[in-house]
């Protein structure tokens, strides 16, 4: 049975049901902060009461020593905000007050979540007798326990729910959740290692970063050895963000606020050894009239209607000597020539930093119909001068009518492919992948459409003879027109009938 990445269905859709029942219950803007508000107080409350209880038993009276939890990184949770007490007055009118100020004095004890909690629970639109039964349910289907698997339940049911109002809302949703598949084949293709620098400009809820310490943990590295750098824009998804490493345990710097990475760039001395992001798509009024001097344009200024090659000019300046790149981009940044895109391509191209492009099928983006292609350049190439082209728009299966996923097999043959390339060793595979040099993409004037170099995949012979196939499809074709025309005939009788001329 093909292991399935996005489609986890068990524990987190069970939980992801039974937390609809708030649906229709809060205006749908509050849904989100209310279920990864509550998904994170259960987490933080959860690992505090286990460190709790085993400091009790030792005996030494530090159970209420916040320095204790700190040198753990576990957030210190005062008594008014422990789950016990929540559960408590769960079929209360005042349960709305009570998560309200929990979340108040978690953040007065843990400076690095002030701001970042919600704390909308005792508005008037939120029904409390609902509220109280996903509490409920948060008590009774939620338990932690030593094993790793549990430790991560929490992580996989904030992104499983993520994931969800990426879906429910569509084009709104993609502003910050990248589908799990295509965060997972970027780092498989990257391979982040320890004591690395991992940096996304436009980090969304944070699923790189997560996908990059998994990645690490898979491969025998130290989860904790591994430094994390974001920035995001829109204050709430800031916020989600925030709220994502800290239930992962993942020590991470995205600034002291949300902020526009063009305006307020927060890591300006950062040189990352990974840069992996999803920016947003064909972004116009960016700010290009206000930035005309800035360092980071060296390949030329960005056209002021597109953020596209600004997203990939100011990636690049923040690569360290040997730092490697994957992005998520529109197809139009592979061939535009428009407003100086083609020249800035063009020399990035002569810098020998375009390492691979891979075509995406479509619908594997919940908020994105257009088509899209991953961009993998690095500073210091293994294969100089060369550059690997795959297309993967046959890939994928069909999680629902309307969207696509990869398996991990999918995945793993894309890193498998790039790794035969870096290693010298790729050989072409006609409509798939192929390997051309800097001079043959300068002949296609510097276009980086895989299909221009893939080419189109050899058919296999099925050993019919060409004369006697084309006799074949001939007649089949004269059967059909017959039975075509038999049927207009009798379209145009029935409509004589009821007194409609056809002529």
């Amino acid at each position: 049975m093909v292991e399935k990445n996005n489609a986890n269905i068990g524990f987190e859709e069970q939980l992801w049901k039974a937390a609809c029942v708030l649906w229709g219950h809060i205006p749908a803007a509050e849904y989100r902060k209310v279920i990864v508000g509550l998904i994170f107080l259960r987490y933080i409350s959860s690992v505090f009461d286990k460190k709790y209880q085993q400091l009790l038993k030792e005996g030494d009276g530090f159970e209420n020593d916040k320095d204790e939890y700190l040198a753990e990184n576990i957030f210190f949770v005062p008594q008014e905000a422990r789950w016990s007490k929540i559960s408590q007055n769960a079929h209360t009118p005042e349960i709305g007050k009570v998560i309200d100020d929990a979340m108040l004095a978690i953040e007065k004890e843990n400076k690095s979540l002030k701001g970042v909690l919600p704390k909308n629970y005792g508005s008037p639109d939120l029904d409390k007798r609902v509220l109280g039964d996903v509490v409920d349910l948060f008590t009774n289907n939620i338990k932690m326990d030593d094993t790793e698997e549990s430790k991560d339940l929490l992580g996989r049911t904030y992104e499983y729910c993520i994931a969800q109002f990426a879906a429910y809302e569509g084009t709104k949703g993609g502003e910050f959740y990248t589908p799990s598949s295509i965060v997972k084949t970027l780092v498989s293709i990257l391979k982040p290692f320890e004591n690395c620098r991992v940096y996304d400009p436009c980090c969304g809820s944070g699923g790189m970063f997560v996908q990059s310490v998994k990645f690490l943990q898979a491969h025998s590295g130290n989860r904790d050895k591994i430094s994390v750098y974001g920035q995001e824009s829109n204050s709430d998804t800031w916020k989600m963000a925030k709220m994502n490493m800290a239930i992962r345990g993942i020590d991470a710097d995205f600034g002291p606020s949300h902020a526009d990475t063009f305006f307020n760039d927060i890591h300006p001395t950062l040189k990352a050894d990974f840069i992996m992001a999803n920016p947003p798509f064909n972004l116009s009024n960016w700010g290009q009239d206000k930035l005309q001097e800035d360092v980071r344009w060296k390949y030329g200024i960005p056209p002021a209607g597109n953020a596209n090659f600004a997203w990939i000019e100011h990636m690049i300046h923040h690569l360290a000597p040997n730092g490697k790149i994957g992005l998520v981009l529109a197809n139009g940044a592979l061939s535009s020539q428009t407003s100086g895109e083609g020249e800035i391509r063009k020399k990035i191209i002569e810098d020998d930093l375009i390492e691979g492009i891979v075509a995406l099928p479509t619908q594997l983006f919940y908020s994105v119909t257009i088509p899209v292609t991953l961009w993998f350049i690095s500073k210091n190439k293994k294969q100089k001068g060369k550059t690997l082209f795959i297309d993967a728009r046959k890939m994928g299966y069909m999680v629902s009518r309307k969207h696509r996923d990869f398996t991990d097999e999918d995945i793993q043959k894309l890193a498998d492919t790039f790794a035969a390339f870096q290693e010298g060793i790729l050989e072409d595979v006609k409509g798939f992948c192929a390997v051309t040099s800097t001079a043959d993409i300068a002949k296609q004037d510097y276009i980086l459409t895989p299909g221009r170099y893939v080419g189109i995949e050899e058919q296999e012979d099925d050993g019919e003879p060409f004369e006697d196939k084309m006799q074949r499809l001939t007649g089949e074709l004269s059967e059909m027109f017959a039975k075509s025309n038999e049927l207009q005939e009798e379209i145009k009788k029935n409509l004589s009938a009821i007194g409609f001329e056809v002529k």
